[in-house]
């Protein structure tokens, strides 16, 4: 059938259904056809309206985009920040709990519901007037409401750890810093510091612990606050779940510190209480397992239970240090990068044995809690195991578009539940790790050709995106640079995947079965020296930390470091649109050299002599030289050896 030009249907085939399929919801305009041709045809016929011309060519750019099909679904998915504002204003809110009184935290949780209030009506009046087909503006002030809501109910979390900060038994003993009596349940695993204290203890360990009762000025006092304990050696052996009675000094924390006090022991430990079962089996666990990887030689024995069970308590601290000189810190404990090479490891083994989607996710979701347990169940381990899921999800899932929505919703429920994590700089580095990776992995992933396997892709493009995002907050906490964190990280990728999948399997099976457990637990520790041998390398080469400037500065700088890092290996993956982007970018520049007068033809220009633009003279682009003579400067061509001309006149013979 011929083509005619009222009748775009008779020489286009239909695509129907493939909006659904494929992409986002279309613009309304579009839903009204099924053939996406048709529907650029009328826009184009359409008169112009509010927008312009450039807004009716975006929609056709659109609509014939459209006919790509499966092909460019990632492309066409739009991101879905919706959440975005209910996540920052929760987070924003929870944070300033820890600096602001009771007082003002109460008159900010009322403002914000007022304001959710104020914003609900709004949303109500909007769709109430709002005439039949027009689109709707209420969505907005409705999602809004929802963030003030949800930023209310943190702070209002948060009010009652910042009463005890401020008030009551736990707060005037801090203020009065006299001595106390205090019975304790330890919340978590000891931490090392790494430098001594005023005490001048050399072995310092910092644990968290909740506060029970307290005898202070000869009153027992029942006051449930958290507590940072600071001790020698002999709290390296405290298991969560113990209770405890010691003495000491309690003294007010530190800004943006979540814990009520800090309390500084002045006797050992005297134990009143083990610890339950389902505490005390995970803790005997990690014992077992750091016991048996002591047998090995190297930086196996101190990295392999760091990078399993999060123990590192044996490690090198030269091996530390260098570490942190690479940005290998992660690598050190378990982190959201474990927890996704847990879970990716369940979800290929259910999908190889052909479980459905449900069954697969239960599997996979109990046996990412079983590895928590195992580490154990405090606010980091939690917080990375949520990050690393969302970052697989991000990854491998089917929905990319939905990467940043799950975020949001992990940000707002660890910050609902543990309003502490706020003001946790680990916390901040895992939430802008996964936004790196949710926002930029997949996109550098599609820069690489189709012959290069996706895990390699994947290699280069995680790690790239987590330092492009987590580089201008690092510098508030170490104002340097790693020039080889990315190479480093690269090339430790291949060996963590290892030292996690059989260490996390050798755990169960050292008390079990120890003659099993030795060839996993040997494989693992080779490759856990690997890793050691690698940030070492790194460490150890020229300018492999670089100062850089601190504060709000230096971070802004990082910033427009990592954005240029990232344009870079764009350019050099596009070779054809850079070369293209440069031929474009020399036009505009001649274009508008072109539009500037002539230096000193101001006056001629101005009278219609001469014309802006660049001005080619004869004798340019030539080599001379000069040679300076009183007050003047001749200039001539530079003589050539063997060159057409006069012949050079020699003195007579006999001349003097």
């Amino acid at each position: 059938m011929g083509r005619t030009p009222g009748n775009p249907r008779a020489s286009e085939p239909a695509h129907t259904g493939e909006w659904n399929t494929h992409a986002p919801r279309p613009a309304p305009a579009l839903a009204r056809y099924g053939n996406t041709h048709v529907a650029a045809a009328r826009l184009q016929a359409r008169p112009q309206r509010r927008g312009g011309p450039a807004a009716r060519g975006w929609l056709t750019s659109f609509a014939v985009r459209g006919r790509a099909g499966p092909a460019r679904a990632d492309t066409l998915r739009r991101t879905d920040v919706r959440l975005v504002p209910p996540a920052v204003l929760v987070w924003a809110t929870a944070a300033a709990v820890h600096h602001l009184h009771p007082a003002a935290l109460a008159a900010l949780c009322l403002s914000l519901v007022a304001g959710s209030g104020l914003l609900l009506l709004r949303a109500v009046s909007t769709a109430g007037a709002r005439p039949p087909g027009a689109p709707a503006h209420g969505s907005f002030h409705a999602t809004m409401a929802g963030a003030l809501l949800l930023a209310a109910a943190a702070g209002g979390h948060g009010a009652a750890d910042s009463a005890r900060r401020h008030e009551g038994a736990v707060a005037a003993a801090a203020a009065s810093n006299t001595a106390v009596a205090v019975e304790i349940e330890i919340a978590g695993s000891p931490r090392r510091l790494r430098t001594p204290g005023r005490s001048g203890l050399a072995d310092r360990w910092a644990v968290p612990a909740t506060l029970i009762n307290m005898t202070f000025d000869s009153h027992r006092v029942q006051a449930p606050a958290r507590l940072l304990v600071l001790g020698g050696g002999d709290w390296e052996r405290s298991a969560p779940g113990q209770r405890i009675r010691t003495t000491g000094k309690l003294k007010p924390p530190g800004p943006g510190q979540p814990e009520a006090a800090v309390l500084s022991v002045s006797s050992a430990p005297l134990t009143l209480g083990a610890a339950s079962n389902w505490q005390q089996g995970p803790a005997e666990l990690r014992g077992r397992f750091t016991t048996a990887a002591g047998r090995f030689d190297g930086d196996a024995q101190g990295l392999l239970p760091g990078m399993v069970t999060g123990d590192t308590s044996r490690l090198d601290p030269e091996l530390d240090a260098a570490m942190k000189s690479v940005g290998m810190t992660h690598l050190t404990a378990v982190s959201g990068a474990n927890c996704s090479l847990i879970l990716g490891a369940l979800l290929l083994a259910a999908r190889s044995l052909r479980f459905n989607r449900a069954f697969a996710a239960v599997l996979c979701l109990a046996g990412l809690g079983l590895f928590v347990l195992m580490v154990g169940p405090e606010s980091s381990v939690l917080r990375a195991a949520v990050m690393g899921a969302i970052g697989l999800v991000a990854l491998a899932g089917g929905r990319p578009g939905r990467g940043l929505s799950f975020l949001c919703l992990a940000v707002i429920g660890l910050v609902l539940v543990e309003p502490g994590l706020s003001t946790s700089f680990g916390f901040l580095l895992s939430v802008l790790a996964t936004l790196g990776i949710v926002v930029t992995a997949r996109p550098i992933m599609a820069w690489f050709p189709a012959p290069v396997p996706r895990w390699l892709a994947a290699g280069f493009a995680v790690p790239l995106s987590a330092q492009a995002f987590c580089g201008p907050a690092i510098v508030f906490l170490q104002p340097q640079f790693s020039t080889y964190a990315l190479p480093a990280n690269m090339a430790a990728a291949v060996l963590v995947a290892p030292v996690t999948l059989l260490g996390t399997a050798a755990v169960p099976l050292v008390p079990l079965a120890p003659a099993l457990a030795a060839a996993p637990l040997g494989i693992a520790a080779a490759f856990a020296t690997g890793v050691g041998v690698i940030a070492r390398c790194f460490a150890g080469l020229p300018g492999a930390v670089l100062p850089w400037t601190e504060g709000v500065f230096g971070a802004a700088t990082m910033t427009l470091f990592s954005a240029c890092t990232i344009a870079a290996w764009w350019l050099l993956f596009h070779p054809a649109r850079t070369a293209a982007l440069a031929r474009d970018a020399h036009e505009r520049i001649v274009a508008l050299l072109n539009r500037i007068p002539p230096r000193g033809d101001g006056l001629r220009a101005s009278r219609g002599g001469a014309r802006p633009g660049l001005v080619h003279r004869l004798g340019r682009g030539r080599l001379r030289v000069c040679k300076q003579y009183s007050g003047r400067k001749p200039q001539w061509l530079l003589p050539r050896p063997h060159a057409h001309g006069p012949p050079r006149r020699t003195p007579p013979p006999g001349a003097t």
